[in-house]
């Protein structure tokens, strides 16, 4: 079969659904944030990556480690950042900026400071928000919609 003759229809995303799933997951991550303690938080780098902390040679029993450190929020976490970690450059630096820090910032400081028009801000953030939800495998669908 060649090429031109092969179609394959990605189903619609719901957009609105997809966004509130999104921010419900952001939200989450930075309710995390506050119970993480700072020396196995994440740095941002200033090409707005997300750096793990480096594992030391410390020495922990698994009761210790398991007491310490709560596994599924730590998966969860570090999900989220190698999904956004796999993004472009632009759509890390509006997540990041956007949802992943422990302080909320504004829209118009993001768009600002990445020196974006109001308008290309929200088209690169909508973009940025669908790209993550694939990502993260948490798109709604339009069907999924009218179906539920």
């Amino acid at each position: 079969m060649e090429w031109n003759q092969v179609t394959f229809d990605l189903p619609k995303i719901a957009v609105e659904d997809t966004k509130k799933v999104v921010e419900d997951a952001f939200e989450k991550y930075r309710r995390l944030l506050f119970t993480v303690p700072n020396d196995k938080l994440p740095k941002i780098t200033t090409t707005y990556s997300l750096t793990p902390p480096s594992q030391t040679n410390e020495f922990h029993s698994t009761t210790e480690d398991a007491a310490i450190y709560n596994v599924e929020r730590n998966l969860f976490m570090k999900s989220i950042e190698s999904a956004v970690n796999r993004l472009n450059g632009e759509h890390r630096a509006i997540l990041i900026q956007c949802y992943m820090q422990k302080e909320r910032t504004k829209d118009c400081a993001v768009a600002l400071e990445l020196d974006m028009s109001s308008r290309t801000f929200y088209r690169e953030k909508k973009e940025a928000i669908i790209n993550i939800a694939n990502a993260l495998g948490i798109a709604v669908y339009e069907s999924e919609v009218k179906a539920g």
